[in-house]
């Protein structure tokens, strides 16, 4: 399979929306945001809360919420993305497991809804013969722990 490969542009725009969608979730964005908000606030009497004060901070706020909404869905797609790859290569590995959800992401909602039910009932069924309190036990977590460390 051959790769496109990227123009310097996608990939300059690709690493500066990761590092803004990184930075935009830290303290620090927050306390920026916070203290922004403060000095306008405290602006107000300066300007004497006119119209024009007021359209500041709603332009402002306007223009970062409208360019977030994209940056936070550049990121969500992203991290969905690689969520699907991820859980299609435990599918892919294990022996059991059916094929037919590897990319399952892209079935229409009522076929989902129709799997849905296959694994409630699943579930249902699971439940009648097994107690969660002991299919999940701290005993079964040591045991499955002490498996894995001499497996290796």
């Amino acid at each position: 399979m051959a790769r496109k490969s990227k123009s310097s542009n996608e990939i300059f725009f690709e690493k500066f929306a990761l590092k803004l969608s990184r930075f935009s979730g830290t303290t620090t964005a927050f306390v920026i945001a916070f203290s922004i908000i403060v000095i306008w606030a405290a602006s107000g009497k300066f300007f004497g809360f006119s119209e024009v004060w007021q359209l500041v901070i709603n332009t402002c706020t306007t223009i970062v919420t409208f360019l977030m909404v994209f940056l936070i869905q550049r990121a969500q797609n992203k991290d969905s993305l690689s969520i699907q790859l991820k859980l299609n290569e435990i599918i892919a590995s294990i022996s059991g497991a059916s094929n037919k959800l590897v990319d399952i992401e892209d079935i229409s909602e009522r076929d989902l809804l129709i799997l849905k039910k296959h694994y409630q009932k699943l579930s249902q069924l699971f439940e009648k013969d097994y107690d969660i309190k002991v299919s999940h036990s701290i005993e079964e977590a040591e045991s499955r722990h002490k498996r894995k460390v001499t497996s290796k």
